[in-house]
């Protein structure tokens, strides 16, 4: 890969990166400061995309239409969706969906968006394969799992949402970004890849966890695009 696009929702998912980077141009576009150098010896643009789907898809179409990124990483923190993936793992991401899609009155599948001809949105299989290689190598301390993302404009902190979302996709985690890159990559042709630590439960707790846990969550993503983007 030539240039690799990084995006995280929110600063604290890529504070990190960015102070590990050398030879940065920084250019705001869009209220969004895109750091343009190179990270372990790669170039990269690092940028902060704000939360949301809308904000994810605008900062994807960016790094591609200002960047000519060649691919997409978003790093950053997710609730688990089911009970054997715990604060602190990774899911690494097969295909992502947006799970709060409804035209089925149309006759369309819950979560599927009309005239796109596709459900969800496959990662890269070999971005994928890579990157839970590289993490079961640098994160020893927590499991990797692979699997379905769902992305919604909605933070999913009640355990009846929670077990909708289980029995109409099934996902292993839930966030408000990754469906959105991933159909910006999708509509562009570029390769891409979500990476999530786990911050919550996606339920009643995840008020209290989320707020205690989002640092360490984010630091665990961080390491894992550090060492990553080196094998790319």
């Amino acid at each position: 890969m030539k240039l690799i696009g990084i995006i995280g929702a929110m600063e604290v998912e890529v504070a990190s990166l960015k102070e590990m980077m050398t030879d940065v141009t920084i250019r705001t576009k869009a209220s969004m400061e895109f750091n343009h150098g190179y990270l372990n010896g790669k170039e990269v643009v690092v940028v902060r995309s704000g939360i949301g789907k809308v904000n994810a898809g605008i900062c994807t179409q960016i790094l591609v239409d200002d960047y000519g990124v060649d691919c997409v990483i978003n790093t950053g923190i997710a609730g688990s969706l089911r009970n054997e993936i715990n604060i602190g793992d990774i899911v690494i991401s097969t295909d992502a969906v947006q799970h709060d899609m409804d035209v089925r009155v149309f006759g369309y599948p819950l979560g599927e968006i009309p005239q796109l001809g596709t459900l969800s949105f496959p990662a890269d299989e070999r971005m994928a394969s890579l990157a839970r290689s590289v993490c079961e190598k640098v994160n020893t301390e927590v499991k990797v799992f692979s699997g379905r993302i769902v992305s919604g404009d909605q933070f999913i902190c009640d355990k009846e949402v929670k077990d909708k979302l289980v029995e109409n996709y099934p996902p292993l985690c839930t966030e408000m970004e990754g469906a959105a890159i991933g159909q910006a990559a999708y509509l562009n042709e570029i390769p891409f890849v979500i990476l999530r630590a786990i911050s919550d439960k996606a339920d009643n707790s995840a008020e209290m966890d989320y707020p205690t846990f989002e640092k360490k969550a984010a630091e665990h993503c961080a390491k894992l695009v550090e060492e990553f983007i080196v094998e790319l």
